[in-house]
């Protein structure tokens, strides 16, 4: 048995937050950040409250309806996240709870930026098993409430925005279609390139007052070791995909890779010898949502025409762990 994604939904706040606002609270500018990163604006959570399982209930809510199943049909979730509502339980819990799915089972991924690729890969072995039959997988962040926005935090603070997406996995309606293959990687070498070193449970206690003043509550990277390894492993991670997948590059119709960096996914698709048509951009209006930038990409795709049925897609990421993964579908 082969698994597909049946469905997929998205969701961002309506708050945008252009790089000129972002200017107002710290030094930077439109310019510095455009030629840097690719971005333009992003999407912040519109107020207090709005954690990571309330971006998540409409995108599920969309990819529900896009494969013409109901609510009840869910029988496991699967939710990705580096910035979970709260340090425990689980936001799949919270979820559940808001979906009304009382007693369905629900598992946290904390792959960070592959957290989507990793979430799909265990719903398709419990697919192929014949465990569940209709599991969500999700990847939903709200980064606004979590960076610096100051001098010092600046660098990691313009990449990041809030947002959510979600895919209905279940069994594929017929053997050419569906997950043809998928790959997956860590490197703990490179885990503090990219990380939040407090609070600490290896720490008593987990947060000091030398902690916070020193900002290790906020996210740290070492951007130039990220891009290196990231685009070094991307195309390596795809061409991997595609060999067991028995698929070449110039079958694919779509490349759709997570949204860290516009020169990372240039760099990338060049590497592959994929034409700009064929590679997904969302960067410019969203940055950086992490979990959600796979699922949020696939979603615009469907519903712009330019993943539709038959269509043969490419998706890759690399993030924080290291972690990074790709995967071959077939739509």
């Amino acid at each position: 048995m082969r698994s597909a994604i049946l469905g997929v939904g998205h969701y961002v706040p309506t708050k945008v937050v252009t790089n000129d606002d972002l200017a107002r609270t710290m030094p930077t500018s439109d310019e510095w950040i455009q030629q840097r990163t690719g971005i333009k604006e992003r999407r912040f959570i519109e107020r207090d409250g709005i954690g990571a399982s309330d971006l998540a209930v409409p995108a599920a809510q969309m990819a529900l309806e896009r494969a013409g199943r109901k609510v009840s049909d869910v029988d496991m979730i699967i939710f990705a996240t580096l910035s979970p509502d709260h340090n425990f339980p689980g936001s799949g819990c919270f979820l559940g709870e808001k979906l009304g799915l009382p007693g369905v089972p629900a598992l946290d991924v904390r792959n960070q930026c592959s957290g989507f690729l990793y979430g799909l890969s265990v719903a398709d072995a419990w697919i192929r098993a014949g465990a569940y039959k209709n599991i969500l997988v999700v990847g939903a962040e709200v980064h606004s409430t979590g960076v610096e926005f100051t001098e010092r935090g600046r660098d990691v603070a313009v990449l990041f925005g809030d947002g959510a997406g979600a895919a209905l996995v279940g069994a594929s309606p017929s053997d050419d279609r569906g997950l043809m293959s998928i790959h997956l990687h860590a490197d703990g070498t490179g885990a503090k390139d990219l990380w939040l070193p407090a609070p600490a449970s290896k720490h008593i206690p987990r947060l000091t007052q030398e902690m916070f003043e020193r900002g290790d509550h906020y996210p740290k990277m070492n951007g130039k070791q990220v891009f290196r390894w990231a685009t070094e492993k991307m195309p390596e991670v795809s061409r991997e995909a595609l060999a067991a997948a028995g698929i070449d590059i110039s079958k694919i119709d779509l490349f759709v890779p997570h949204q860290a960096n516009m020169r990372i996914n240039q760099y990338v698709a060049d590497k592959l010898g994929l034409p700009p048509e064929k590679v997904v951009h969302n960067i410019e209006r969203y940055g950086n949502t992490t979990a959600a930038t796979i699922p949020i990409g696939l979603s615009e795709s469907v519903a712009d025409g330019r993943i539709k049925e038959g269509s043969t897609v490419l998706t890759a990421a690399f993030g924080s762990g290291y972690t990074w993964g790709a995967a071959v579908l077939r739509w």
